[in-house]
């Protein structure tokens, strides 16, 4: 395992060690004791899954206060744009935008630390996305911003006339409006 992008406090960068031949791969897609070491603390607790299409979105999404959510992101087919944005407001990295280009070829993981909104773009048809979380998913917890909000440049990846949305996604309001200020306090 290489970390080839790291921030402090921050997002991830995982390359898995792959060790491939002519009858296909074998790579260790997560190592407890490796990961704790290299990466973050984290006692992942949740895993989950998702099939989309070219050009579906989902984000921008957070859980909050005790629900809160660390995440481990990987794409085991196809190809996404992951991006993680900061909205702890008392980091000096408040609102900086943190992106990875994962796909089954490359087999690069995201770290996406608490505190943090998260949200992927597919780049191919029938893209299968895992990621693992360090809480249980509480519907009552759930917090959300608009995709196009906040400082990041999605047209360089799609067309955004193509970008597909959720209901949901589709109403989410403005980052700036957010005050982030008691979303991650805890009882």
């Amino acid at each position: 395992m290489e970390i080839i992008g790291k921030v402090e406090d921050g997002p991830v960068i995982i390359q898995p060690t792959v060790f491939e031949d002519n009858r296909g791969y074998f790579f260790e897609s997560f190592n407890d004791n490796k990961f704790k070491d290299k990466v973050a603390y984290a006692n992942f607790v949740q895993d989950n899954e998702s099939k989309s299409s070219y050009g579906v979105l989902r984000g921008m999404h957070y859980q909050t206060g005790d629900s809160a959510q660390a995440k481990l992101v990987r794409v085991v087919s196809g190809e996404a744009i992951d991006v993680a944005i900061d909205c702890r407001p008392d980091k000096p990295t408040f609102g900086k935008v943190y992106y990875a280009i994962l796909s089954q070829e490359n087999h690069r993981q995201f770290f996406i630390p608490r505190g943090f909104a998260h949200g992927f773009l597919t780049l191919r048809d029938n893209t299968i996305f895992q990621y693992k979380c360090d809480n249980f998913y509480n519907q009552e917890a759930e917090g959300g911003f608009a995709w196009n909000s906040f400082d990041f440049q999605w047209a360089t990846f799609i067309n955004l006339k193509d970008i597909i949305l959720s209901e949901k996604d589709s109403v989410r309001e403005n980052f700036k409006n957010i005050d982030f200020t008691n979303v991650w306090k805890t009882n």
